[in-house]
């Protein structure tokens, strides 16, 4: 540690950090979450508690670990061969979110576009209609010819949808704000920016978890009402969960913020952080178009 010390400001010197336990620890935690979450919706006893553990895991070693980062990069260890390291990985990271919500709709595309007109004995696949379900006829939303789930009703795209992409949009400007602030040296503003694009996540989420409470009572409308439940749930519960992770990341760079971690030239945590929200409102755009709009 030394050595990177006295070398950081060497442009041709890569800083190497040391040995890490907090990956091995993290895919433990992430995989006992994940053997929860399925047990959990297979209804298995234990499931729910497992997720939890799981998830308390992953949360104290996130903490852990970014603290270690935090620590690196206050100390100075970091140089600008580092800095582009760090963008390229965060870059890679968006372009990976990028693709699994591209799988998500394009389920949702192969369901409306394919699978729905050949039980309606329309196109190449017209045998699974006079085949399997010769009874068979209706239009998007679908629970399938089984009708699986019952029947149900959508959420209309005009109400908390519509408020939702609003508060999305309005934080999206914000924390631009924010930005041009950081840079210009504001921290007043800075800071009111920051947290209000904090408090326009959290009355996100808080909105989204009303839309779902009303959807499960009230329309029928579950996780398990065929193709429609699946595809609607997978893609806003999804998103849901990136808010959230985003809403956390949110508030800690507010916590750094107003510790004077970040300058206008170094504050690429900041940046990160900015560019995966406006991620998440891209994807949300998404969504209100294809899935209540449409």
């Amino acid at each position: 540690m030394a050595n990177a010390h006295a070398e950081h400001h060497d442009p041709n010197v890569y800083y190497v950090p040391h040995g890490s336990r907090w990956p091995v620890f993290a895919s433990v935690a992430l995989f006992t979450t994940m053997i929860g979450f399925a047990s959990w919706l297979n209804e298995v006893s234990w499931g729910r508690t497992v997720f939890f553990v799981g998830l308390a895991g992953l949360l104290a070693i996130l903490f852990k670990w970014f603290g270690d980062v935090i620590r690196e990069s206050l100390s100075g260890v970091y140089n600008k061969q580092v800095d582009t390291s760090f963008r390229m990985g965060m870059v890679w990271f968006i372009f990976s979110e990028v693709m699994f919500f591209a799988a998500f709709f394009g389920a949702l595309f192969y369901a409306r576009q394919f699978a729905l007109p050949w039980l309606n004995g329309v196109g190449d696949g017209a045998a699974t209609h006079s085949l399997l379900w010769p009874d068979f006829a209706g239009g998007w939303p679908s629970n399938g010819p089984a009708a699986i789930g019952g029947s149900y009703q959508t959420i209309p795209a005009w109400g908390l949808p519509l408020l939702n992409t609003m508060i999305l949009l309005t934080s999206g400007v914000t924390v631009t704000i924010a930005h041009h602030a950081l840079k210009e040296g504001k921290r007043g503003i800075l800071l009111l920016f920051l947290g209000l694009t904090v408090l326009l996540g959290g009355l996100f989420l808080f909105y989204q978890a009303e839309e779902y409470m009303h959807a499960y009572k009230e329309l029928n409308l579950t996780l398990g009402s065929g193709i429609y439940g699946s595809t609607f749930f997978m893609l806003t519960g999804f998103h849901g969960a990136h808010v959230t992770l985003g809403t956390i990341m949110l508030a800690v760079i507010w916590l750094r913020c107003l510790k004077g971690h970040f300058n206008k030239d170094n504050h690429f945590a900041f940046e990160a952080v900015a560019w995966y929200w406006h991620f998440v409102d891209v994807v949300w755009l998404g969504l209100f178009l294809f899935v209540y709009v449409l």
